[in-house]
């Protein structure tokens, strides 16, 4: 029988990411020479909300989460938010513009947005970090994926493209089927580093592929699994092992721990339940045992 999670509040700090040494130099302001469309920016406060809002020369709407947003307003409209305020935040969106928001948080969202009414909305699959506010962005290039791995998708795909683009950063628009395929890529990827670097006490996403390589690769081949098995359509290239661990390499001073567990892990937590309740095989079984033994070790921290 599996344990159960119980949800408490986290705040990671990305700054804790990259030391002193090897963080990035501040933003340059070559950056903002682009002209791009106006747009509204929802937490312009934070880290990529910042950086967006520095690329258009204050040309750009910005407000923070508990703000109504203006229902005679055009254009994109940024969620630069943690998923826990998502929903206050299309509560407080005009009906004529919830079209407009453009959600680029990490994890699944296809259940939110289907129940919201949004699942068409333009979303984007962040691969690139900003460790603090006001340095320049660190892209997710790899060696496998000299191109960038960015991802979006939807009516205002091309206006994201752009202020990636005017950041120095690879972004590539592509169709909904696709863009589902890299949005469970990326979903496996932090589920399965975060978990692994949990059990080992918090260590970073770099040692979980040098020192853990055989088990993080054992719980990406877990998880593709369970989603190829549960989700329509959505089938994988041949080495994404490969791949996500390339892209750990290129963040390996992103550290672990389990947070936004309903977003995230808690996907494949819920097809375990899901089948444990229907009296099915477990589709992540490996998974499962991880969740299980992090709980009853006491080494989760969310």
């Amino acid at each position: 029988m599996k344990a159960s999670f119980v949800l408490f509040a986290s705040t990671w700090v990305w700054s804790e990411a990259f030391p002193a040494a090897s963080r990035p130099q501040r933003r340059s302001s070559r950056l903002q020479a682009t002209a791009l469309e106006p747009c509204t920016i929802i937490g312009a406060n934070g880290r990529i909300g910042d950086l967006f809002a520095s690329l258009n020369s204050g040309k750009d709407t910005l407000i923070g989460r508990e703000d109504e947003i203006p229902a005679d307003g055009s254009g994109p409209i940024f969620v630069c938010t943690r998923n826990d305020v998502l929903a206050g935040i299309v509560e407080k969106t005009p009906a004529n513009r919830r079209e407009d928001l453009v959600f680029m948080q990490n994890g699944y969202l296809d259940g939110f947005l289907e129940e919201q009414g949004l699942a068409d909305n333009t979303q984007a699959l962040i691969f690139f970090a900003v460790s603090k506010k006001g340095e320049a962005p660190i892209d997710g290039k790899t060696e496998l994926n000299p191109d960038g791995l960015t991802k979006v998708t939807g009516k205002h795909a091309a206006a994201f493209a752009a202020r990636c683009a005017a950041a120095g950063l690879a972004c590539e628009e592509v169709g909904m089927d696709a863009y589902r395929v890299a949005m469970f890529e990326k979903l496996i990827w932090i589920s399965a580093f975060m978990v692994v670097g949990a059990l080992q006490g918090g260590i970073t996403v770099g040692q979980v592929e040098s020192q853990h390589r055989q088990q993080v690769t054992e719980v990406i081949d877990d998880l593709c699994a369970a989603v190829t098995a549960t989700q329509a359509g959505v089938k994988f290239g041949p080495g994404a092992g490969e791949r996500l661990c390339a892209y750990a390499r290129s963040v390996a001073h992103f550290p672990t721990a389990i947070k936004e567990f309903e977003w995230r892990n808690g996907f494949f937590w819920d097809l375990s339940e899901d089948a444990e309740d229907n009296d099915r095989p477990d589709p992540c079984p490996l998974h499962t045992r991880l969740c299980n033994q992090g709980l009853v070790e006491d080494m989760f921290t969310f």
